[in-house]
């Protein structure tokens, strides 16, 4: 199945943060169904978009074309930069105990 960017990108978000399709009605009031569905073949109004992102801790935004490689090159870098591989990592490993 070819999912819309703007689908994938919500799915990703929820399986960062760990959260589960049941959770998002907690969180934004939306019956597990209907947020299921809109994961997998949703066409959202933008009114449901801007409820979901709430829920996701994230932000609508429109990012001109000519600058979306710099804004996802940006973020790429922060989450390089707050999640570093274990091996650029120079506190990875030092409170482990030796076996």
């Amino acid at each position: 199945m070819n999912r819309k960017p703007v689908l994938e990108q919500i799915l990703q978000r929820r399986r960062k943060l760990r959260l589960t399709q049941q959770d998002m009605q907690s969180r934004i009031g939306m019956t597990r169904q209907q947020y299921q569905r809109l994961e997998r073949d949703g066409n959202p109004r933008l009114d449901t978009l801007s409820l979901v992102a709430e829920g996701l801790n994230a932000e609508l935004m429109l990012i001109p074309r000519e600058k979306r490689l710099a804004v996802q090159r940006l973020l790429k870098e922060a989450d390089h930069e707050a999640n570093p591989p274990a091996d650029e990592n120079p506190w990875y490993g030092l409170l482990d105990e030796e076996s």
